[in-house]
């Protein structure tokens, strides 16, 4: 983890990123979802290191809505987005 010993003041946000993907099955179709996690040195809070945000929106045709999700481990962010992913419908 040698990025953590940068020096950087904190407002800069400097963080790492790392991108996973998943597919929504939805109507028997698969949505293929890009998911960016950033882990900042200096999170805006000490609990929330990770954040996790889909390429994607979903429920377009109501209130549309980007998934997302914030933990104090990527284990945690990931899950929370992927769960926000399953929340709502992908309307194109």
């Amino acid at each position: 983890m040698d990025w953590q010993f940068v020096d950087v003041e904190a407002e800069e946000q400097l963080c790492r990123i790392e991108n996973f993907a998943i597919k929504k099955i939805q109507n028997g179709e698969a949505i293929d979802f890009l998911l960016t996690i950033r882990e900042f040195l200096h999170p805006p809070d000490p609990t929330m290191r990770f954040f996790a945000q889909a390429d994607k929106q979903t429920n377009q045709k109501h209130v549309a809505y980007t998934p997302c999700g914030w933990g104090p481990n990527l284990h945690t962010a990931l899950r929370e987005c992927i769960q926000a992913i399953r929340k709502f419908p992908y309307e194109p």
